[in-house]
């Protein structure tokens, strides 16, 4: 699987599968002199992983992350930073009947011909939400790079769970309130609604979507490289990387597209002597390069597929059609711990385009 890399400078290698022994990632190209430590990254993974409460799957997973090569003596070296989680909590045999039937809205099908069956199906191998955990692994590291040297920060959070949104737009003072309920929403009362919505999908075995957005602020003007490496192209190739994003906007997105240029245009205003822009519809990037405004993305998320509901399928050994009722231990919504995988991506990419730029320099 060549596409287990992303980054130019700044690269992050993910390995293992859902129910291998173990999974990890590679982070190659961070600078030197990185004071980090193990519990500042898990501290990051704490905030995705499984069986905390009732809105998520039950699979019991510690996700103990072990930095086995690149930090010394607390400070990174400059070599590659080497990272594994142990899976503990496997229950394989729940996949035993996924051999041959085929799972609706899953990988299944195009993985077994691409791969000519030698893949492993087990909890969806490769293409599990549990590799996340590698993306986070690296983000950790890279969101500290940019807070220490740029004073970069990136919040993401759940706005929309199925039809039910929040009814206020995000500013900075939300910030403390996205942990401090089971849906990562940093409006309360939307919050108690959007976990009823949840438990009512996973009480008629069925699941929801909805929409994370990201929000990324003191952003330097200048990072992108366009054309094919735009600060939009690469943002948008690390959050497809994510399994059940379908969608993504920056700014003013699709609605841009609904209204007039008077309208959509961001104006230049002179603040306490800085140049800014007085709306941020263009989501805090121009011709595919930072303006220096917050970076804004709405990013939308299927229902996820594995549902307790009787489902038709094909079993691809017998080529017949036939009936699958998908068993084991699923997240009726994956939205919730998606935040910090959202975030995870963002530092990485953002790092990147600041080490190929110069703002931040190969050793600290």
């Amino acid at each position: 699987m060549p596409g287990s890399s992303i980054g130019q400078r700044l690269i992050l290698t993910s390995f293992g599968e859902s129910h291998g022994k173990a999974i990890g990632a590679v982070l190659d190209g961070c600078p030197a002199g990185l004071e980090i430590e193990e519990k500042e990254i898990q501290k990051m993974l704490d905030l995705r992983k499984p069986g905390q409460n009732r809105i998520s799957t039950q699979r019991k997973e510690g996700d103990i992350v072990e930095i086995v090569s690149g930090v010394f003596r607390g400070f990174t070296t400059g070599a590659p930073i080497t990272m594994l989680i142990w899976n503990s909590d496997q229950k394989s045999k729940d996949y035993e009947n996924l051999k041959t039937k085929l799972r609706p809205g899953h990988s299944d099908y195009p993985a077994m011909i691409k791969y000519n069956h030698f893949n492993d199906h087990r909890g969806g191998g490769r293409f599990s939400g549990r590799l996340t955990a590698t993306h986070v692994m690296g983000g950790a590291i890279a969101r500290k790079l940019l807070k220490v040297t740029l004073g970069i920060e990136t919040n993401s959070f759940t706005s929309q769970i199925g039809k039910i949104k929040m009814e206020k737009n995000f500013n900075e003072k939300m910030v403390p309130s996205i942990y401090k309920n089971e849906v990562r929403c940093p409006e309360n009362k939307t919050a108690k609604m959007m976990r009823e919505n949840i438990l009512n999908a996973r009480k008629k075995g069925d699941s929801l979507g909805g929409i994370i957005e990201s929000v990324t602020t003191n952003v330097p003007v200048g990072l992108g490289e366009p054309i094919f490496s735009s600060l939009e192209s690469d943002l948008s190739k690390a959050i497809f990387s994510i399994p059940s994003v379908k969608g993504i906007e920056f700014g003013s997105g699709f609605r841009g597209s609904e209204i007039h240029g008077s309208e959509n245009n961001d104006l230049y205003i002179m603040k306490r002597g800085k140049i800014i822009t007085k709306t941020n519809n263009s989501g805090g990037i121009l011709g595919g390069i930072s303006n220096g405004m917050p970076i804004t993305m709405r990013i939308a998320f299927k229902p996820a597929s594995s549902i307790a509901q009787k489902q038709n399928t094909v079993d691809i050994k017998t080529k017949k059609e036939a009936i699958l009722q998908v068993k084991g231990r699923h997240d009726p919504c994956v939205v919730p711990r998606a935040p910090p995988v959202v975030d995870s991506l963002v530092a990485l990419t953002i790092a990147d385009h600041a080490l190929l730029a110069g703002a931040i320099k190969p050793v600290l």
